[in-house]
């Protein structure tokens, strides 16, 4: 079990901050990391390349959260009109279990907003029990399914659990 006093110096010494096209190798090395122990016993290899995250960043943007320039954990948001899409949410191992997900998502969901979104869409992989409990406790609602990406060769049948959120003001 982690003191609470812990996390609270380990999040409080956290920098959020938009990636730059230069962090993409970073980034890519913290998801695969994350997903890898997460989704190991359905889907062999990485879950992406430098290159997809790349493309990205065109669409989107990446907040990373940093300790003293090391990378702890990365969320992908892009705006789709008063939609905003999350995804990518990933946490170092070596991080995990300190409320650093949870940070990144209060300051995905802010930065949304801050975008004049109204609603934030997620997917959630089937598979990964724990996921739709974690965010319907912060307001997730589950909206229907989609299909997993063709091209990542799963070991189980797979889909995504599509979830959204209503943003409002914080004060609302």
């Amino acid at each position: 079990m982690i003191d609470s006093n812990l996390n609270d110096h380990m999040t409080s010494a956290l920098q959020i901050r938009i990636a730059e096209l230069e962090d993409a190798e970073r980034i890519t090395r913290v998801i695969n990391s994350a997903f890898r122990r997460a989704e190991e016993f359905f889907i062999d290899g990485d879950r992406i390349d430098v290159e997809s995250v790349r493309n990205f960043l065109t669409t989107g943007h990446f907040l990373l959260a940093e300790r003293k320039d090391v990378l702890m954990g990365c969320v992908y948001v892009e705006p789709r009109g008063n939609r905003a899409y999350l995804g990518l949410l990933a946490v170092d191992p070596a991080g995990q279990n300190l409320g650093l997900g949870s940070l990144l998502m209060n300051a995905a969901e802010d930065y949304c907003r801050g975008l004049s979104c109204r609603f934030i869409d997620i997917y959630v992989v089937n598979l990964r029990e724990d996921l739709p409990g974690f965010y319907q406790r912060r307001g997730y609602v589950k909206t229907g399914t989609a299909p997993f990406p063709a091209d990542l060769k799963t070991k189980l049948p797979v889909n995504f659990i599509e979830m959204t959120k209503p943003l409002r003001e914080n004060n609302e």
